[in-house]
């Protein structure tokens, strides 16, 4: 939409609330409004991305006071002085992925990650699924990697020891009429868009396959190429291969301020000392905005969208086997979408999530309506589906921009700057390949191929934790009687034993938390939620990290779970 065209369709709309400007490709909405609602619509309507535009939001929101980045407590000069060759800002799943890529050169990488863990933002807190691309379009940046990095799972997993599995995903409708339609795309989405794995199926072909699915869905879109991971899990493994491989991750670290000179970042400010980086990624997730900010490079803005999942009992495994959620042609349904239903790699069911925008980017409180919205929904996909079997819920904030794209490529006005931003659903299937273009990009930066040499030392492959509930008796017998920290059983629930625990706080990137340890081996992802197992890791990471108990924390800084004794020796209260 032209600019004249635009502003004319703005008053109209908004009477006058809204002006956008244009100049450097960017589209800059300014105004004043109590309503973020409003101004989501506002920007997004600006958007235009046939002509490659990026929108800037510098609309006043006057609904609520905006919170400020939540900064660690811990305050020191340990990395003072760093001159990495390349500084990454973020530690989810697109700075770790893209800090391992960067290892398989002679370089000097550094993480900087503001959080107590790796993925602890919207990584973290997301259904895991690895996504076929049935719902993307030519021409984004979401379309260019999808396919490409859904192949490289298979791969990246294996060397990784992470769990992963191919299950399929079904897109379901209940109504008849639309398959003519639905055949039309999905040969499209096949002949042209490069998805190959779809194929139309039968209802009665999909209630074959999923008995529990509602029995009057009458065709489905199915693409075998789905798949699911632990997004947590990968995130992780991809960091501790990482620093297997020489790269250095700083938890507790966040970035506060930059000095740009001539185009160029010749300092970054963090809560650890000053840093003069020759190369830095802006992988900051929801933050990505305020880091290009600080670099003099904000050419795209950020609306926090938050979504909602719950998690099943194991015993509602049997729901599906595969990803699922029903389909129907709604008019102006926006993103708010009811999420889908996945079986997981540990084998609960998690269903959603749904799709809220929202201006606060770190609330991850849990609304009673967003759990109905997808159950609402869903039960239309699984009758059975009941919110009896919820065990627990979390929620996630996703970084979308007003384009609905990625952002990858080089700052457009500082030149030592590569924007991996944006990053929201299909992020974690593209990240192994986004991660390679990444880290070309880096390469470049310092010099090219001639000046960065390879790592005849890299090694792709990090051995994972055991997991002993999931191997043959004989093989689990053999552990114990090599270590019978083995056979000692923490968590019940999961079947998680100290022997694995502590093979976790032994790992290259040492977390030593309750949650750090839930994360990495699952001790407290059962039913009871840890209500049985909790101070048993307590005692186990208070032990390995030779501190008192009442200095062990649930995720890092004031997070306390102990404060004394309550009873014997005279211990406080």
């Amino acid at each position: 939409m032209k600019l004249s065209k635009l502003q004319k369709k703005l008053r109209a709309a908004y009477g006058g609330k809204f002006a956008v400007t244009q100049a450097d490709g960017i589209r800059t909405v300014t105004g004043e409004s109590a309503d973020w609602a409003e101004i989501v619509a506002a920007c997004a309507m600006a958007a235009d991305r046939k002509r490659g535009l990026h929108v800037v939001n510098d609309v006043r929101f006057t609904g609520a006071e905006i919170a400020p980045m939540r900064l660690p407590a811990l305050r020191d000069e340990a990395l003072d002085g760093r001159t990495p060759d390349v500084l990454i800002i973020g530690g989810g799943i697109s700075g770790a992925s893209i800090a391992r890529e960067l290892t398989r050169r002679q370089l000097d990488v550094l993480l900087v990650e503001k959080e107590s863990d790796l993925a602890m933002q919207a990584s973290g807190r997301n259904d895991g699924e690895v996504h076929p691309g049935i719902d993307l379009g030519r021409g984004s940046l979401k379309h260019h990697y999808i396919i490409r990095g859904n192949r490289m799972f298979d791969r990246v997993c294996g060397e990784l020891e992470v769990p992963f599995k191919r299950c399929g995903q079904y897109v379901c409708f209940d109504q008849a009429a639309l398959k003519p339609v639905i055949r039309a795309y999905v040969w499209k989405r096949r002949h042209i868009d490069g998805i190959d794995d779809s194929v139309v199926i039968s209802g009665k072909e999909l209630l074959r396959r999923e008995p529990q699915f509602n029995p009057s869905f009458k065709f489905a879109i199915y693409n075998p190429m789905a798949g699911c991971v632990c997004p947590y899990g990968l995130t992780i493994a991809y960091g501790e291969n990482a620093v297997q491989n020489g790269a250095q991750i700083s938890l507790n670290t966040a970035v506060t301020g930059m000095t740009v000179e001539d185009g160029r970042i010749t300092a970054v400010e963090t809560t650890r000392g000053t840093l003069r980086p020759k190369v830095v990624v802006n992988a900051a997730g929801v933050f990505a905005e305020e880091v290009a900010r600080m670099a003099g490079d904000r050419f795209y803005s950020i609306h926090p969208r938050r979504g909602t999942n719950s998690i099943l009992d194991k015993k509602a495994g049997g729901l599906l086997s595969s990803i699922a959620s029903i389909k129907k042609l709604e008019v102006n349904s926006g993103h708010t979408k009811g999420g889908g239903l996945l079986n997981t790699v540990h084998g609960n069911i998690l269903a959603g999530p749904d799709a809220v925008e929202t201006w606060e980017k770190e609330n991850y409180a849990t609304d009673r309506a967003s759990i109905e919205t997808v159950f609402t929904k869903q039960k239309g996909t699984a009758p059975a589906l009941t919110e009896r079997d919820i065990i627990t819920y979390f929620t996630g904030v996703r970084a979308a921009n007003f384009e609905e794209d990625f952002v990858i490529e080089p700052g457009r006005k500082t030149k030592n700057l590569i924007h991996c931003a944006c990053i929201q659903s299909p992020g974690l299937t593209t990240a192994p390949a986004v991660a390679e273009d990444v880290a070309a990009m880096a390469v470049q930066m310092l010099g090219g191929d001639e000046a960065v040499r390879p790592n005849p030392a890299f090694d792709p492959h990090r051995k994972g934790v055991p997991t002993l509930r999931d191997l043959p008796p004989e093989e689990r017998a053999a552990y114990i009687e090599k270590n019978p920290d083995y056979g000692e059983i923490v968590c019940r629930c999961e079947e998680v034993s100290k022997g694995e625990i502590l093979d976790a706080l032994n790992a290259p990137l040492c977390v030593p938390t309750v949650d750090g340890v839930k994360r990495r081996v699952r001790p407290g992802m059962g039913r009871c939620q840890g209500g049985f197992c909790s101070p048993l890791v307590m005692q186990i990471i208070a032990a390995h990290q030779g501190v008192p108990l009442s200095d062990v924390t649930k995720k890092g800084g004031g997070s306390l779970l102990a404060y004394g004794k309550t009873k014997g020796g005279g211990g406080d209260a």
